[in-house]
């Protein structure tokens, strides 16, 4: 009786004292009527409000990362990424818009980037064209500001010939889609062709990953 008494004085006890100090039978019992009790203290519903809020949280994280996988294909699980064909003077763009392209599937989709043509899809791009555009002059007739332009095409296949790429303003019979992509610079601003050129480069990169996306 009096351990009985000490139990019901004392609000906050452990599962582990119920278990040696209940029969089995009355445990559930006893942890009812425990929970009862301190939810109708101001302490226990402020600490049974941050539970749930806390179980909230967490069931709503795990549907955004659902909803994130659903963005992707799910039978595409690997994606090889061949050099990209460069139809222009400048012989290394192909090779820096490759490195920009492995980068940001690496940072944005599931997909695992192989060298490996047996992949589970191919994504082909070529560079088409890089130019600049100048858009204001100084009073001597010099460029002051211009457009650094890269355009390019991609295909995206699976291995059973499936064009996964999808874009409605293509001819059905023209599988490839057309990319385009400015950075503007100021030379008197100390802004160079260069630095804007990989900008557009970095730019474009992204536009033709965005595309491997499913759509809605």
């Amino acid at each position: 009786m009096n351990q009985m008494k000490r139990i019901r004085i004392h609000p906050k006890l452990y599962y582990g004292r119920l278990t040696n100090l209940f029969p089995l039978e009355s445990r559930t019992e006893a942890m009812q009527n425990l929970a009862a009790r301190t939810w109708k203290t101001p302490y226990g519903r402020m600490t049974g409000s941050l539970a749930l809020l806390f179980l909230v949280a967490i069931s709503g994280c795990a549907s955004y990362q659902v909803g994130s996988s659903s963005m992707f294909r799910p039978g595409i699980r690997t994606v090889h990424v061949p050099v990209v064909r460069n139809e222009t003077f400048r012989h290394d763009l192909g090779v820096r818009l490759t490195e920009a392209l492995v980068k940001e599937i690496d940072r944005r989709t599931p997909y695992k980037v192989t060298g490996n043509p047996n992949a589970d899809s191919t994504l082909m791009v070529t560079v088409t064209n890089e130019t600049k555009q100048v858009l204001s002059e100084t009073k001597d007739d010099d460029p002051r500001a211009l457009d650094a332009i890269v355009t390019a095409t991609a295909t995206w296949t699976s291995r059973s010939g499936e064009q996964l790429l999808q874009n409605n303003l293509t001819a059905k019979d023209d599988f490839s889609v057309a990319f385009g992509q400015s950075s503007r610079f100021a030379p008197e601003g100390g802004q160079s062709v260069a630095t804007a050129t990989q900008d557009s480069i970095t730019k474009l990169a992204a536009r033709i990953v965005s595309q491997m996306e499913t759509r809605w």
